[in-house]
């Protein structure tokens, strides 16, 4: 019996390794390459490419891999990460670049960490397995972002992208160099956050996070750009992948479509409003997304790949709570029901002629956002707001990028007509009365963007120079239609101090337009008001300097400083506060009067690592010191929002025998300051009715700072191979210290036995009228375990 047993197991298990396919072709004119020499890093197993350039490795065990190539004439080359198992293999490409001189008297150590001429410093490599196996992300590629130098994050559930001290609208996304306008689920219009990010993980192939240096044919970013590489779906057979994760089931497929073409495809469905039913939760959001990408290789020369990403989201009330409590009650009495969706669908064809390569980029996107909420939760009530908006983005990009003797030149143009609408019907309370904010706005205009960079090398490649220049422009305004007032010039240098040294250094200024919510407000009688306030592009100046050393091949340790200098910023004429402190809410940001007055500065500097220990114990660390400062209505820099001083992670994964992962991940995060409330307008049975809650005392902003926040997140996974099926069970913990992260109070009308709310003075006149408030402690955190499930066939 136990013989037969052993054989059926035997049957069962696969016990073939995996393998990796694989092309080396010339990085400047696509050209394959033959005979080159491939490895895989850290072991002693390869192979040679054909006359085609295509190779094949055989003899690996499941797991994460990069690849070596190396041939005369040519720099070494690496790969990305690959994660591979005996149901999927991978097949990757590498690019070489030609070798222009022989260096002299200077060894450059051979890195796994890719040095851009334009940006070659303030660059961070997001690989596969930081997705897969980050401790308390749940492969959620906004959370994995957290994990990076200088991104902070507010104290709750939201992905808001915060670099370096900047506000969560200063930053751009791209998926294979195609622009994507969200990157989460349930975005706040006007800004970049969410609670789930809408990118299927098992997509991206690597992400290149710029926090300064940005190269010139990226644009409209202050703070951060996001490059996103996908994977390519499977040449020879048709592969699977079905998840339970943290918050959604997921479905992805790739696989061959004819000989030139493959596909991925997925489609994702959110079970939070089951879970959240269940736990009695006075809110029940459900997303729904998809994803697909095709590639089609016609020759050598010519390969164009097709992308689309959609969203559709939805939120409504559990107002079936039985016994509310009294932040329950909070909850359900200020917060909207709101439905959202949005697509993005763009093509990138890329076509190589000589040295060198053009890609010509379209798309489009949309955006369609709704939020309303009924007097008292009641349908059959009025509505006391209503919002209905859409932004409507279509995109043409071209560049060319060219190689002549030791130069890299850059060039392009961008093209995109914008349509904005916009219907609003909100109360707000201003000047102690309540008025209507009702307006109805369309818009469409045209934005055009040029840009060029020139790279080059000098003394044997010891120093490298690279100096661009980019400028964006509309026909919104005049104020905005004259590119010689968006000139956006960047000057970066590499110097090789030593075999492992390099230091490093930029400064550049850059533009980034108002959200469409701020550029299409219009007051009751129609007029875009802040087009006659004559609004302007927003820019800052960065200047970064650096070092890093490079002790091992796939080891880096990184020491940086940083400084940014806003101005022409939106501020509030309502709120007399910058615009860059608004965004981490829900809802929508900008569609408000302002001026483009706002001053500000970010600065400080990071110390980063990364560090591989017996190709087995992976450290990724960052702390940050930053610190966030704009303008208040006296022009006096106060701390902004996000200056939270303070920002420390580290994080530490080990392989183990027999399929078998642990991890863990400690966050610290500095207080942020916060704005105390204005109890005395609150109590204003008036103001209070137009938003039901309390409003923030905005003559003293931010003048009250929270306590520091400590998160440590544990991570187990074990991974079963079969023979046509891959099983992989984790298990994530986040907050495993219970951390509580005290919040604001939280203010609320007080109640009579009945549920009567408490007015103090009710034989006054209504605007005299007030109501009797009280406090409640409020905090953050919890303990969060979650079971996945990942299932590859």
């Amino acid at each position: 019996m136990k013989n037969k047993l052993l054989i059926l197991f035997l049957l069962v298990v696969n016990t073939y390794a995996s393998q990796i396919n694989g092309r080396v072709v010339d990085a400047d004119s696509g050209a394959p390459l033959s005979f080159v020499n491939v490895i895989v890093l850290n072991t002693e197993i390869g192979a040679a490419t054909d006359l085609n350039g295509n190779f094949l490795i055989t003899g690996l065990e499941p797991g994460f891999y990069r690849l070596m190539a190396s041939f005369i004439g040519y720099d070494i080359g690496y790969s990305d990460e690959v994660q591979i198992n005996d149901t999927k293999n991978a097949f990757v490409t590498i690019e070489l670049k030609q070798k222009n001189i022989e260096l002299g008297t200077v060894t450059v150590q051979a890195s796994t960490f890719e040095k851009i001429e334009e940006s070659p410093l303030s660059v961070q490599q997001i690989q596969v397995s930081d997705i897969e196996k980050n401790p308390g992300a749940n492969r959620d590629i906004s959370k994995v972002i957290q994990s990076f130098p200088g991104v902070g994050s507010t104290v709750s559930f939201r992905n808001d992208v915060i670099v370096r001290g900047g506000g969560p609208s200063e930053s751009v996304f791209y998926l294979d160099g195609i622009e994507i306008p969200n990157l989460n689920h349930f975005a706040t219009q006007g800004a970049s956050g969410g609670p789930v990010g809408i990118i299927n993980p098992d997509f991206i192939q690597s992400v290149d996070y710029y926090s300064g240096a940005f190269p010139a044919n990226r644009g409209d970013a202050l703070s951060g750009v996001f490059d996103f590489k996908q994977k390519s779906g499977n040449k020879e057979k048709m592969n699977g992948r079905a998840v339970i994760g943290a918050s959604e089931l997921a479905l992805t497929m790739d696989g061959p479509l004819g000989e030139k073409t493959t596909y991925l495809a997925s489609v994702r469905r959110s079970y939070l409003q089951f879970l959240f039913g269940a736990l009695g939760l006075p809110f029940l959001p459900t997303f729904n997304d998809y994803q697909f990408k095709t590639e089609t290789q016609f020759d050598p020369k010519n390969k164009l790949t097709i992308v689309s990403l959609g969203a559709l989201d939805y939120n409504r009330l559990n107002l079936d709570i039985d016994d509310p409590t009294e932040d329950q009650e909070y909850i359900l009495s200020y917060l909207p029901e709101s439905d959202q969706w949005n697509y993005m669908i763009g093509a990138n064809y890329t076509h190589f002629r000589g040295k060198s390569f053009q890609n010509y980029i379209f798309s489009r996107n949309m955006l369609n956002n709704e939020e309303f909420k009924y007097l008292d939760n009641d349908d059959e009530l009025p509505k006391i707001q209503d919002y209905k908006s859409q932004e409507i983005e279509n995109k043409f990009r071209f560049e060319n990028t060219v190689r002549v003797r030791d130069y890299k030149i850059s060039m392009g143009l961008g093209l995109q007509y914008v349509k904005y609408n916009n219907d609003t019907y909100r109360q707000i309370f201003v000047n102690d009365q309540v008025v209507d904010k009702v307006y109805q706005s369309d818009l469409d205009f045209f934005k055009y963007a040029a840009f060029a960079q020139v790279s080059k090398p000098f003394f044997n490649q010891r120093l490298s120079l690279s100096l661009g220049m980019r400028t964006d422009l509309n026909n919104y305004s005049d104020s905005m239609s004259n590119p010689i007032d968006q000139i956006s010039p960047r000057f970066s240098a590499s110097y090789v101090l030593a075999r492992k040294w390099n230091l490093n250094f930029n400064m550049g200024r850059y533009y980034q337009l108002p959200a469409y919510t701020t550029l299409g407000f219009r007051d009751n009688s129609g007029q875009l008001v802040n087009k006659e306030n004559d609004l302007k592009y927003i820019g800052v100046n960065h200047i970064i300097a650096g070092f890093e050393y490079l002790p091992y091949v796939d080891s880096r340790i990184a020491v940086e400083g940083f400084y940014k200098e806003y101005s022409q910023y939106p501020f509030s004429v309502l709120d007399s506060v910058s615009i860059a402190n608004k965004g981490s809410d829900f809802g929508v940001i900008g569609d408000e009067e302002v001026t483009s007055t706002s001053k500000g500065r970010a600065y400080g500097f990071e110390i980063s690592g990364r560090l591989v220990f017996l190709n087995r114990l992976n450290t990724i660390f960052a702390y940050t010191f930053v610190r966030s400062e704009f303008a208040d209505y006296s022009g006096d820099l106060i701390p902004s929002s996000w200056d939270s001083r303070h920002i420390f992670t580290g994080t530490v994964t080990k392989g183990f025998n027999r399929g078998w992962q642990a991890g863990g991940k400690l966050r610290v995060l500095g207080g942020l300051p916060y704005t105390p409330y204005d109890l005395n307008k609150s109590s204003l049975v008036a103001a209070w009715n137009t938003q039901n809650r309390a409003f923030w005392d905005f003559s003293r902003y931010n003048a009250e700072r929270l306590d520091p926040f400590v998160q440590l997140d544990l991570r187990v996974d074990k991974q079963y191979n079969f023979r046509n099926i891959a099983l992989l069970l984790y298990l994530d913990i986040q907050n495993i210290l219970n951390y509580q992260a005290k919040q604001p109070d939280i203010i609320l009308v007080d109640a009579d036995a009945n549920g009567n709310k408490i007015i103090e003075n009710p034989e006054a006149p209504f605007a005299e009228q007030r109501y009797r408030l009280k406090r409640i402690e409020n905090s953050s955190g919890t303990v969060l375990p979650t079971i996945g499930v990942v299932l590859d066939f």
